[in-house]
């Protein structure tokens, strides 16, 4: 089963297309980082995160191994090796009638690859401000 939601998510994966986040997002979307404990709220501060996650973890390695489909929601488990450490997780996605996504959940396994995500992302996150 796939959904235009999640077309265009993969799209978007495959081409590093961040600036395409822009039409998928809702206003009022809503943020689940991994390694922050509050959720961050609104298109341009889950827009950062996502821009940040398109640079640390979209390489040649990364794929999505398993996905489970709802009408309105999507689990997404992923793989990706960055600097030697493979990294499996999970991205969340919840969407409206509209098509766009309101809420983006990540969960990642084990604590090595949990630990690097929060060195690289708080890297790539303050070198964009």
């Amino acid at each position: 089963m796939t959904h235009p939601v999640l077309d265009t998510w993969h799209n978007l994966v495959q081409t590093r297309n961040a600036r395409g986040l822009r039409e998928l997002l809702a206003d009022e979307v809503v943020f689940h980082s991994p390694v922050v404990h509050t959720p961050q709220a609104g298109k341009a501060v889950t827009t950062q995160y996502l821009a940040a996650a398109f640079q640390v973890f979209f390489n040649a390695s990364f794929r999505y191994v398993r996905e489970v489909v709802g009408p309105h929601d999507a689990v997404l488990e992923f793989q990706v090796e960055i600097d030697g450490i493979t990294v499996n997780g999970v991205d969340m996605l919840c969407w409206n009638d509209e098509g766009r996504i309101t809420d983006f959940k990540v969960m990642i396994r084990p604590l090595k690859a949990i630990n690097l995500i929060h060195q690289k992302m708080a890297a790539m996150l303050q070198a964009n401000q």
